[in-house]
């Protein structure tokens, strides 16, 4: 344990950033998730809606170092790819 003055300091910082990190990393995952289901349910306009929001929280946490930059891209790349997927199905289909 700290125990001088700016490493309490440290060790408490650190420890409200993991809560945070925690939290955000939770909403990603569901967010991602929610992305996944409206391409599987078939809603280009859900998908595309929730691919937005999912998006800016990807760039948001990428810049706030909870997850690489290149994760962030990765992610961003492949759900963008399965959403713009969807599109040209319902567009053969018609």
């Amino acid at each position: 344990m700290a125990n001088h003055k700016d490493a309490l300091k440290r060790a408490r910082q650190a420890k409200k950033a993991r809560i945070n990190n925690r939290s955000d990393r939770s909403e990603l995952r569901t967010r991602v998730k929610q992305v996944r289901e409206a391409i599987e349910a078939g809603g280009s306009d859900a998908a595309g809606e929730a691919l937005r929001v999912t998006q800016a929280l990807l760039h948001k946490l990428a810049q706030k170092g909870v997850i690489h930059s290149n994760a962030a891209n990765r992610q961003i790349s492949r759900l963008t790819i399965a959403v713009k997927g969807l599109g040209a199905q319902a567009d053969s289909a018609a």
